[in-house]
């Protein structure tokens, strides 16, 4: 089995600030997003292949924000999304025991399943249709393996700057249904109602829609923000274009245009732009 070592693959990230603005190329556009009012909409587009990208073998990853190695000031967060990184670990493979402190993690499998402990005393494994969070608070260590000795875990991490620091650490999972074509799940939410508990103005969706379909996705309220990536196919968001893994921030909405081109699976997170 393979076990990376915290100080190999985990170097320090830059310290960890409240930026109030996203980063990237930022474009307006007036978008009709209610049939009696128009407004003026921000954006910013992260096409698949201008994310960050290291294979160790062991671990192919793709980031949308700086991690690691990889840093780009212009890519550094989206309001309080920190990180979204899409891994795919090989059979046998996965992170050795390794801190963090003041960050909501939410992990999201899509094929396969991870095995989790933390020094809270978890011991778990996540599967395909599970989704986890662990609210670092005050510090935790943690360790994440792939379940299987043969086949390739993918999954995605992402990592949420939390509503107050020096949080009681504390360990979430549950098991969601995936909605049918033309609707949404709901993966993580503010009070856990729906999904898992996150400590942030932020909610997680994700759900398939068929060629053709389309919705319009509310935001909580002023200050808001949703960050949007097409999982699999092709979709129209906010009135641009999207193939497989490209994505978009929004802001400056009260709404969200989606419709897809293609068959598609879409991931949505919503997050306070200041906070």
């Amino acid at each position: 089995m393979l076990v990376v070592t915290p100080n190999i693959f985990f170097p320090l990230l830059l310290a960890l600030v409240h930026w109030t603005v996203p980063s990237g190329e930022i474009t307006t556009s007036s978008l009709d997003m209610d049939s009696s009012v128009t407004s003026e909409v921000q954006f910013v587009l992260h096409r698949a292949n201008e994310r960050g990208h290291a294979d160790h073998g062991w671990l192919d990853t793709h980031h949308s924000f700086s991690f690691a190695g990889w840093h780009d000031p212009k890519r550094m967060h989206f309001g309080a999304l920190r990180v979204l990184n899409d891994d795919v670990v090989a059979g046998g493979g996965g992170f050795g025991t390794h801190p963090h402190d003041n960050m909501e993690i939410v992990s999201i499998p899509t094929a396969g399943a991870l095995e989790h402990k933390d020094s809270m005393g978890n011991s778990s494994v996540i599967r395909t249709g599970d989704v986890q969070i662990m609210s670092a608070g005050t510090g935790i260590r943690h360790s994440e393996f792939n379940h299987s000795a043969t086949d390739a875990v993918h999954f995605f991490q992402v990592w949420i700057f939390p509503d107050e620091r020096d949080l009681t650490p504390r360990y979430d999972q549950e098991q969601f249904n995936v909605p049918t074509p033309g609707s949404l799940a709901c993966l993580v939410s503010p009070d856990g109602k729906e999904g898992v508990r996150i400590h942030q103005n932020a909610w997680f969706h994700m759900g398939d829609l068929t060629a053709g379909q389309a919705l319009r996705h509310p935001l909580h309220g002023a200050g808001q923000g949703l960050y949007a990536m097409v999982m699999e196919g092709q979709a129209e968001i906010a009135g641009q274009s999207l193939g497989e893994r490209d994505a978009i921030g929004v802001w400056d909405a009260d709404a969200v245009s989606i419709s897809a081109t293609e068959d598609c699976r879409l991931l949505l997170i919503e997050v306070p732009m200041h906070w």
